[in-house]
């Protein structure tokens, strides 16, 4: 059983589902959800605990950017990150891209918070708004991170 339901935060031309992570026992739970919602990938950021395939086989591609619990993610996650969901986006305009951690509070919405504030929106917007959707999302520490960190749309690559 999920632990807190999907939160879809849709902005302009994306569309995310934070979620919780899915376990063996659940898996199916999990991809019946995110079918809802039009997913056609999901970012893990925690250690894995259910077989890709099975979301795979659903048509769902999984990819991996593990970063520390309680970290900034580093600059090679933000990058490769960026670089997913430009291209999903921009390949499926109507797809969803599900990213989830442990408990879908902390890693999995800092980076909905990155592409929200490199497609435009001051990192205190981003923040509000995630947090409209998933109760107790991001705590002080990534607050501070998202705070100072420095959008790549200034460098010349953005989502949108």
């Amino acid at each position: 059983m999920m632990k807190v339901g999907p939160s879809e935060i849709v902005h302009r031309n994306m569309r995310f589902v934070i979620i919780d992570r899915p376990t063996r026992s659940n898996v199916k739970q999990y991809i019946e959800q995110l079918k809802k919602h039009n997913t056609s990938m999901v970012v893990r950021v925690c250690e894995p605990t259910y077989d890709d395939t099975a979301f795979e086989n659903e048509g769902i591609i999984v990819r991996e950017l593990m970063f520390e619990d309680g970290a900034e993610p580093p600059a090679a996650v933000i990058k490769d990150w960026l670089i997913l969901v430009k291209k999903m986006f921009l390949d499926k305009p109507q797809t969803a891209v599900a990213v989830h951690c442990v408990a879908g509070l902390g890693r999995a919405p800092v980076l909905v918070a990155i592409a929200l504030i490199d497609g435009g929106m001051r990192y205190e917007d981003a923040v509000e708004f995630i947090r409209r959707h998933r109760k107790g999302a991001i705590n002080a520490k990534q607050l501070e991170f998202l705070e100072r960190y420095k959008t790549a749309s200034k460098k010349g690559c953005t989502v949108m």
